[in-house]
């Protein structure tokens, strides 16, 4: 068994954990043990509502607007059904594939996640080495609550991409870039589509914004451009704004603080209240967090920042899919940022075939929003992801149990993957195509 904070020792060991998991269940369930979370999706989220705060649940569930995009990614799955072929030899089976020129042991990956301390104090530590242990790459958050050194240092044997908001600051963003190659991460995940922040109106409705806190910023308060970019303002004249004091304010200015001991070097409480730098941090992330004016010519620019290779996620345009080949991107990955940013937006389980017909092969086409459970990712690949990215169960997973609650979730997702490839009458996911499936009828 693959322990936590261990990779597996051979492709085979995070397939067979997977293999084993419902086995393992049910003979430990003899003895009256339970899993540490729910394996239905429903139930796995209504149990991370019960263990998170009313805030940090809603910052990790919500979406856009009204969330017709989280319903309608949802939705899209529903459109579409596993057609089983029985009578096939499938007592072997192998999830392995082949991404960024390397073979994986599974098509899984986990997404980019922001803020994981609201789910769990180990963040993104605890994410890290769960992903390791079950041989999953993560892609490091550029909002992780932990800098992307330690989190290489927690899980040195796990795979991490990394993923870039684009700053308004070239220059911390190759900064961010240069940090990210130099702790091992083997691409660089541009996300597209935060380019302004979603109306998301469970956030609104509470006034909460984690990075407003302090909370969020790690990649940020740990970079030296970063740093000096708040030196810069803390000697400029002060803005003058002010707060009504209370409760609330007060417990905002102590997360503030405590999240400032990367910027002041001291993890004394008292010292980074009296200091003005974790505040001035906070409003410096504010300001440079990103910048509307991004276009299809900056992208060359990371071209000189980083040798890894460019993923650009966000991408629901065909058009967008093909330009970004032809500008000689690396992968592109299919996102609506889990319905977040935008609502009544296009699901993107509707429009990935069309935009694995655009690119044809030439790059990795990376998928995520809506995912739920195996069976949704066999689909995803049916239509022809090369991997699929698990995005809020894994926080959940984490809200519940921390790194036994990701580790548990991810065996879950591979356990009912693997199910069923083989009910369909697969051996291999590289075998799995649209013959896989069926549109549901009246779709």
């Amino acid at each position: 068994m693959v322990g936590a904070g261990t990779a597996p020792d051979d492709p085979a060991a995070a397939r067979g954990i997977a293999r084993r998991a419902q086995s393992d269940i049910y003979r430990a369930g003899i003895s009256g043990a339970r899993p540490a979370v729910p394996t239905e999706p429903a139930a796995l989220e209504e149990a991370a509502r019960a263990a998170l705060s009313t805030e940090a649940y809603a910052y990790i569930a919500g979406g856009a607007g009204s969330e017709r995009t989280v319903a309608a990614n949802r939705a899209a799955f529903a459109r579409w059904q596993v057609w089983p072929r029985p009578l096939r030899d499938v007592s072997v089976r192998d999830l392995g594939t082949r991404f960024l020129g390397l073979d994986r042991p599974t098509p899984l990956l986990l997404a980019p996640l922001g803020v994981m301390e609201l789910a769990h104090a180990d963040a993104d530590l605890a994410v890290a080495r769960a992903a390791a242990a079950m041989g999953v790459p993560v892609v490091l958050s550029n909002q992780a609550s932990v800098p992307m050194e330690r989190v290489a240092a927690a899980a040195p044997d796990g795979a991490r991409l990394f993923q870039l908001y684009w700053s308004a600051s070239d220059e911390l963003n190759a900064s961010l870039l240069r940090r990210a190659e130099a702790s091992g991460a083997e691409a660089i995940v541009i996300t597209l589509d935060t380019h302004l922040l979603g109306w998301r109106t469970r956030d609104l409705d509470l006034g909460f914004l984690p990075f407003t806190r302090g909370m969020g910023i790690a990649q940020y308060t740990s970079d030296p451009v970063f740093r000096d970019l708040v030196r810069v303002r803390a000697g400029s004249a002060p803005s003058g704004t002010t707060v009504r004091v209370t409760p609330k304010t007060i417990a905002a200015g102590i997360s503030i603080a405590r999240n400032g001991a990367a910027i002041t070097g001291t993890r004394s409480l008292r010292e980074n209240l009296r200091s003005p730098l974790p505040r001035v941090a906070v409003e410096t992330f504010l300001d440079v967090f990103s910048t509307p004016a991004l276009i299809w010519d900056d992208l060359a620019k990371a071209r000189s920042w980083t040798t890894l290779p460019l993923i650009l996620k966000g991408v629901v345009h065909p058009d967008d899919a093909a330009r970004a080949v032809d500008e000689g991107i690396d992968g592109v990955w299919v996102s609506n940022h889990g319905g977040r940013q935008i609502d009544q937006s296009v699901p993107t389980l509707d429009v990935l075939p069309a935009i694995v017909e655009r690119v044809a092969g030439r790059v990795p086409v990376i998928f995520d929003s809506g995912v739920r459970g195996g069976a949704d990712v066999f689909i995803a690949l049916a239509l022809g992801a090369t991997m699929v990215a698990l995005g809020r169960p894994y926080a959940y997973g984490l809200g519940i149990a921390g790194e036994a609650g990701v580790r548990e979730v991810i065996r879950d997702v591979l356990a009912e993957l693997d199910i069923t490839l083989g009910l369909a009458g697969l051996t291999a996911v590289r075998d799995v195509d649209a013959s896989a499936l069926r549109p549901t009828t009246g779709s």
